[in-house]
């Protein structure tokens, strides 16, 4: 029988449902593992486990239990790679929000960033090293991130935040 995939949508639905049910004990770690690793297979699977991990009030990117690290590890440069684009996006979105003033929004935006870092630290340090040199040339103008910062239009001091929050991964 065909394994089926979950598109975006119903991958953000099926986090969301996990992470509570974990949160509130009804749902073990290594279970909780096991489900998101299913999720992990996919890019849309991925993307929709990270919206809803990093962006929502569960503890569980605040303190990840050790068989949910081995699946994120194993998934490889899927995770590295959408962890990484995650902190660059939300670093960018602290200053935006930080100069609209929107205060919620930007706490929001830091919560991400913070989370992303230390999942980081938690990765494949080789793989993580890698993709966070290449964001660090795009901060210089240079190599195949460039692109991906035009796309969101990135000003120069969006990009020098996203440096010092790449740097700072190396430095901790």
């Amino acid at each position: 029988m065909k394994k089926q995939t979950p598109n975006f949508e119903e991958a953000i639905n099926a986090a969301s449902l996990w992470c509570k049910a974990w949160e509130e004990g009804e749902l073990s770690d290594e279970v909780l593992a096991d489900r998101v690793s299913e999720l992990l297979e996919t890019i849309n699977g991925a993307r929709g486990f990270f919206v809803i991990s990093l962006s929502s009030d569960s503890p569980l990117m605040d303190r990840l239990p050790d068989a949910l690290i081995f699946q994120l590890r194993r998934s490889g440069e899927i995770v590295v790679d959408l962890t990484a684009k995650n902190l660059v996006m939300s670093t960018a979105m602290t200053v935006h929000h930080q100069r609209n003033n929107n205060l919620e929004e930007g706490l929001q935006s830091n919560k991400i960033k913070r989370r992303c870092q230390e999942l980081l630290r938690l990765l494949e340090p080789n793989s993580v090293k890698r993709r966070l040199e290449s964001f660090l040339k795009a901060t210089q103008g240079e190599g195949k991130d460039i692109d991906f910062f035009n796309h969101w239009k990135y000003d120069e001091a969006q990009i020098q935040e996203i440096a010092s929050a790449i740097n700072s991964i190396a430095e901790n």
